[in-house]
């Protein structure tokens, strides 16, 4: 994944999945992650000396002994593992960049994850295809997920797995997840499918291309190469995509269906009868003037929620029970609108047929992408157009605005546009 951004607690339940008779379960990747920045290396996660810390270890390792954990296991894992500052650092500032959907689809179905995606899928055919005859899901849905999580194995995370959980636990403030994922990641390396200088992957723990915490990888990790091991971390995807498309089934993905389909809905649409969960039959949306944006009838799937992430002026989705199997993997909204509209690019679709309405600013993206490039144009560099709004941008339109000698304030605005055209 891209910037791993930790474990939160579920911010609310995943309504269609009740509605489609589901149940919950753990999300492979932990859930309601939207970070999509550039992954951490573990050199900038430095080891330093803490006596706290090594104490708590030393305790540990008696309940690791008490849960099954073989010594030499627990030897091998623990004897290497360090208190990571940076973690605690990172656990502790998680407020979320509290992205729209349109700038969190630039950054997550931007058009070189899309052709880099359709490059995968012809790479990897023969893997894929074998994984959706096994598992009744499609390669594109597989593709996707591995493409939002690890930019297609790209990034998949060089931090010490065992001293990440192993801080995260000691710290206390989630101790009792990051210690029951600790006793999982040791199961994993007591099973021989990695060994510890191997066992790899966020700041948080997630692993693999599809960034899987350990608990799930024990659940739903599957051994799809033949060679002994559940390998996901390995530059090889085949085991990692399999054990992703394990976890979809297992969610409920209905092979053939779609997650949802963009949609129009009239101008007088009701806001309030949408939502995850709102679920009606298809003929009743259609009778109250839902249309396919493509054109043509609205497909029928069973029961479907109209979804209005960005109002009744945004695009707009038709779901189904799949966009709650994909959410069962990660329940953000806006990560699963982001996972399947790349799904739906790497099958052959298009982009969104609906606009995204101006930002706060009264700017659009196409506006802010000008921006952008004015601003590098003009020597402050914003570091990519595109048009999403991060902190290079900011820094970029301070310095521009200190050079002439304009009130600091690192704000895109209509006013700068302007200026910046003049």
């Amino acid at each position: 994944m891209q910037g791993q951004a930790g474990f939160p607690t579920r911010r609310r339940a995943v309504a269609l999945l009740g509605a489609a008779g589901l149940a919950t379960g753990l999300a492979a990747c932990g859930g309601g992650r939207l970070d999509v920045a550039a992954p951490d290396s573990a050199d900038e996660y430095p080891a330093v000396p803490n006596a706290g810390f090594d104490a708590w270890i030393a305790a540990f390792r008696g309940r690791a002994l008490g849960a099954g954990i073989a010594e030499s296991t627990v030897q091998a894992a623990l004897s290497g593992a360090g208190f990571l500052p940076k973690v605690i650092e990172r656990d502790r500032n998680q407020a979320e960049v509290d992205r729209s959907l349109e700038d969190y689809l630039a950054l997550a179905v931007d058009a070189d994850r899309v052709r880099t995606g359709r490059e995968m899928m012809r790479r990897h055919d023969a893997v894929l295809s074998a994984i959706e005859a096994r598992f009744g899901v499609e390669k594109h849905v597989v593709a996707a997920i591995w493409g939002v999580e690890s930019r297609y194995g790209a990034r998949r995370g060089t931090i010490p797995v065992i001293s990440a959980l192993a801080t995260l636990a000691y710290d206390g403030r989630r101790g009792a997840f990051f210690e029951k994922q600790l006793i999982a990641a040791l199961r994993i390396l007591q099973n021989g499918d990695v060994s510890p200088a191997r066992m790899t992957g966020s700041w948080a723990g997630a692993m693999g291309h599809t960034q899987f915490i350990p608990t799930s990888y024990q659940a739903y990790a599957v051994d799809f190469g033949g060679d002994g091991r559940r390998d996901i971390w390995s530059d090889d995807p085949t085991d990692a995509l399999a054990s992703t498309a394990a976890y979809l089934k297992n969610a409920g993905w209905r092979r053939g269906q779609p997650w949802g389909v963009e949609v129009r809905v009239p101008a007088g649409f009701d806001a309030a009868q949408a939502g995850r969960g709102r679920n009606r039959s298809v003929a009743e949306w259609s009778a109250q003037g839902v249309t396919a944006a493509a054109g043509g009838a609205l497909p029928d799937h069973g029961p479907a929620a109209i979804l209005l992430p960005a109002g009744k002026t945004g695009p707009a989705f038709l779901i189904f029970r799949n966009f709650g199997a994909i959410a069962r993997y990660n329940n953000a909204e806006k990560y699963v609108i982001a996972v399947g509209h790349l799904s739906d690019r790497l099958a052959g679709g298009g982009p969104l047929r609906g606009r995204f309405p101006p930002d706060a600013q009264g700017l659009s993206q196409a506006d802010r992408r000008e921006l952008q490039r004015r601003l590098t144009a003009a020597g402050f560099d914003t570091d990519g157009t595109d048009g999403v709004i991060g902190p290079d941008t900011i820094a970029a339109i301070e310095a521009f605005e200190r050079s002439r000698g304009r009130p600091v304030t690192g704000i895109a605005s209509l006013a700068l546009l302007r200026l910046l055209r003049a």
